[in-house]
């Protein structure tokens, strides 16, 4: 059975000869009465605190429970994150070193045309040179052959006219 403060303040003795001093045993009810009340106060304000205490305890576990999931996701995230950076970065070296050997091969290309071209000039300068040579020897072999002419026309001319020379100038103008 449970006792409350108002069964302790009721409770009543049997009243015998030789007794206890019934003032002092209501004092002492009384006084228990007031403590135990006391007491039972005590204990429902701890009660509740309990229940408070239990709710929070409550919550900070559940708090702790998605910080927990909240950090492990985070985590996951950065190793992703991670993984997807270093594979991008593998992907533009990867580009870049395409791009860079796209442009060697084309530079490659370009100088290999550049010396077809210096070597198809030369070649051109070349049979231009020897043309020049031959063009030139041909013109100097002509330019001997009017001189013999002229020699044996200024002879001619010199004994028909009366004149002594007619200048090879006078005669390569008029031709």
């Amino acid at each position: 059975m449970k006792l409350t403060p108002l069964d302790i303040k009721k409770q009543e003795f049997k009243k015998v000869l030789r007794g206890y001093d019934p003032v002092e045993v209501d004092s002492f009810l009384d006084m228990m009465s007031n403590e135990f009340a006391d007491l039972m106060r005590q204990s429902k304000e701890m009660s509740g605190q309990l229940v408070e205490f239990e709710t929070q305890l409550r919550d900070y576990r559940q708090m702790e429970k998605t910080l927990q999931q909240t950090l492990m996701q985070a985590q996951e995230a950065s190793g992703r994150s991670i993984e997807n950076s270093r594979k991008e970065g593998q992907l533009i070296i990867q580009e870049s070193e395409l791009k860079a050997n796209q442009l060697l091969d084309r530079a490659r290309m370009e100088l290999s045309r550049t010396r077809e071209e210096i070597a198809n000039l030369r070649s051109k300068k070349e049979s231009i040179v020897s043309r020049l040579k031959v063009l030139l020897n041909s013109e100097i072999d002509l330019i001997k052959a009017l001189e013999v002419d002229d020699d044996e026309l200024t002879r001619d001319l010199s004994r028909g006219t009366g004149k002594d020379s007619i200048e090879i100038d006078e005669i390569i103008k008029k031709l």
